[in-house]
């Protein structure tokens, strides 16, 4: 996955809270094998309104994502995250946000960032009133800032920062010991199966 050092970008704010993945991607979708294109159904009920903040023109590009309570909360699908990103979403921001939708959004490369409620409604107002409202997100220094004396500091797991910053999602995790395991790989009697299909066999 790619690596998340900092980003600046246009902030879209959707003003809604209790946002499922069932909003975020419907589920007549998920029986795609495709991990990529989902960015087209994103949001897709609500794109049906001409009035929906993403329908907008000066929100098209908006890369930051700023939310209500409880972000992503309903069914389990890796499906939400993945269309974020192909919807071009690097970061979303909200004061809270479901468990299961915050791990698979880390495992996926989406950074999300909580943040107290006054700091998001001030960030909502911003992104409501003045088009083309930008913050800068730096995630080694767990900061966010805009050019109107927005300047925030957010927490992030140790372990889920790394990955971000190095793009590493399950994958690359076991291939960045490439080299021990083919050490061990080479110790390992010949007589011991290489592999789950040689077992079988």
């Amino acid at each position: 996955m790619d690596k998340f050092t900092t980003h600046n970008g246009v902030v879209a704010p959707l003003d809604r809270v209790n946002v499922d993945t069932d909003q975020i991607i419907p589920a007549v979708h998920l029986k795609r094998i495709e991990r990529t294109g989902y960015g087209r159904f994103l949001f897709e009920r609500w794109r049906t309104d001409p009035s929906f903040v993403l329908n907008r023109p000066e929100y098209r590009d908006a890369s930051i994502l700023v939310a209500s309570d409880n972000f992503g909360c309903g069914s389990s699908r890796e499906h939400a995250p993945w269309a974020l990103l192909d919807g071009g979403f690097r970061a979303v921001i909200a004061p809270s946000f479901a468990d299961i939708f915050y791990n698979n959004s880390f495992k996926n490369g989406l950074l999300l960032i909580t943040l107290p409620e006054e700091a998001i409604r001030t960030i909502m107002e911003w992104a409501g009133g003045e088009p083309g409202y930008r913050l800068s997100i730096d995630l080694d220094q767990q900061t966010v800032s805009d050019g109107h004396g927005v300047e925030a500091r957010f927490e992030i797991d140790p372990f889920r920062k790394h990955c971000l910053l190095n793009g590493l999602d399950d994958i690359g995790l076991t291939m960045a010991h490439e080299s021990d395991i083919t050490a061990f790989e080479s110790r390992r009697p010949a007589w011991l199966p290489r592999t789950m299909e040689t077992a079988a066999g």
